[in-house]
């Protein structure tokens, strides 16, 4: 089936749902090593501390290689640069598998991080450019659940991997799905580029990719002990230092890696700061839940991780139900009312303990994986809908690099929260009052995000909430340029 032939209804949600499938294998991939850690460590006979740099690694690959993203599909082809990530991520879990030493480990890892910074933000670039934005709520209702399944579903597929199989398989069971995407890929999804292409800005590709890092890195190892406090300022240092000489680069050239004119759009800029400090708020989470039931509850990370699951049921009912809600009310009530109801759920889980009975904390965790993930489809609608088709990929590009960044400083700051608890009353084991003022925190920075929405316009992204609209919005594609 041709690309042009594809193009019917059914293929707007078919798109999404190809891409989403994608997202799901880099997310999985992203959190089920981190149950995996010590059995690795002991299988490489490495220190599990060490063992650490697979994560770092990887993380600071997809750093680096974000910002080029969306430049690579508009000069090759959305499709064509999609596939390829695909491959590489692939190859690089194959390599993954196979690793007799953590240099080997390392190296992979590294390569399969330049698959992950090219599969995000292009992914989502095929979205945009394909589907209508009337249609927009509902592909990005699809292209959520990953962001939400991967963090779930990780321990309970790590831990199960773990216990009755060899580790290695983590990074095996990524081949039938990488095969899989690339074929319905090529198959389904048409190869859009832009028909101006710009030279590559070097020099903002290399602050922007060092900056990045750099900050990154620094989130990444901030409450861990491990390395000394003055390099991690150092290292953050340099990240944002390149970062700020990349804001007076970008003034000065005509056609920057990444345009910041997008953050003078009102509906960009209040959903990607608002809905960085939402992501503050939920990073750390999958973190502190794993921590919280397995450590002080005694749970086994399978057990533990089959209560955690239940989120994802709550984001997969969410699915259904995210268009109508949003339809109804429109995105600054939604995004709002939604944000102060998902703070309060987070700020709740403080009040677990080890004899709350299961169905409470399976409730608990349900509801608030159906509200943080209507936020995160609310937001990522919003996000395009007044940017032109000519600026997506830029769009994508920095909204990916905001949202690593958000991420990681909220996995930071639960982590360093949890640290200075434990510290608090001399060390020792965590207990279940030692992850409640991370709770709070977070979900203090959930609630913070809504203030952000307020400034909002009532009837703001009608053409994609179709809020208050008296006839059918049209179901007409935005027209894309295709290259075989």
């Amino acid at each position: 089936m041709s690309p042009k032939e594809s193009r019917s209804p059914a293929f707007e949600f078919l798109a999404p749902m190809i891409v989403g499938c994608a997202l799901f294998m880099e997310m999985l991939d992203s959190t089920v090593i981190s149950t995996a850690l010590p059995a690795m460590a002991k299988s490489l006979g490495e220190d599990p501390i060490k063992l650490n740099l697979a994560i770092t690694s990887y993380l600071l690959s997809l750093a680096v290689f974000i910002p080029i993203s969306g430049w690579m599909a508009d000069r090759f082809g959305a499709r064509t640069v999609f596939r390829s990530a695909i491959v590489i991520f692939t190859m690089g879990s194959v390599l993954c598998g196979f690793s007799n030493s953590l240099p080997e480990l390392v190296a992979a890892r590294i390569l399969q991080g330049f698959g992950g910074a090219m599969m995000v933000p292009v992914g989502r670039i095929i979205v945009l450019k394909t589907v209508a934005k009337s249609d927009l709520v509902t592909a990005m209702s699809y292209l959520t659940v990953p962001a939400v399944l991967g963090p779930v579903v990780g321990p309970p597929v790590g831990g199960f991997i773990v216990t009755y199989y060899s580790w290695r398989w983590i990074f095996f069971i990524n081949v039938p799905i990488g095969a899989l995407g690339f074929m319905l890929v090529t198959w389904y999804i048409p190869n859009i580029r832009d028909n101006k292409i710009f030279p590559l800005d070097l020099r903002g590709f290399l602050l922007t990719g060092l900056g990045l890092a750099g900050m990154v890195a620094g989130f990444e190892s901030i409450g861990r002990g491990v390395i000394p406090a003055s390099i991690i300022m150092c290292v953050m240092a340099t990240g944002g230092v390149c970062l700020a000489l990349y804001i007076l680069h970008e003034r000065r050239i005509d056609y920057p890696i990444i345009d910041l004119d997008l953050m003078k759009i009102p509906t960009f800029s209040v959903a990607t700061l608002g809905g960085g400090l939402f992501r503050m708020g939920i990073g750390a989470l999958p973190f502190l839940l794993a921590m919280l039931l397995q450590i002080v509850f005694g749970l086994s990370p399978f057990a533990s991780g089959m209560l955690t699951f239940t989120s994802a049921a709550g984001a997969m009912l969410m699915k259904v139900t995210a268009p109508p809600i949003i339809r109804r009310l429109g995105f600054r009530s939604v995004l709002i009312g939604n944000g102060v109801l998902s703070a309060f759920i987070m700020m709740s889980y403080t009040m677990f303990r080890s004899t709350t009975p299961h169905y409470l904390i399976v409730f608990a965790l349900l509801s608030g994986g159906f509200f943080r993930s209507l936020q995160f489809t609310a937001l990522g609608s919003l996000a395009y809908a007044d940017v032109d088709n000519s600026m997506m990929s830029s769009a994508s590009t920095l909204a990916s690099m905001a949202q690593q960044l958000f991420l990681s400083l909220g996995v930071a700051i639960g982590a360093m929260l949890l640290h200075l608890s434990l510290g608090a009353h001399g060390g020792g084991h965590l207990n279940t009052h030692d992850f409640m003022p991370a709770f709070m925190v977070m979900g203090l920075l959930a609630l913070l995000s809504s203030v952000l929405f307020i400034p909002l316009e009532y009837h703001a992204g009608q053409e994609v909430s179709g809020h208050h609209r008296g006839v059918e919005l049209s179901h007409t594609p935005q027209t894309v340029t295709e290259a075989d």
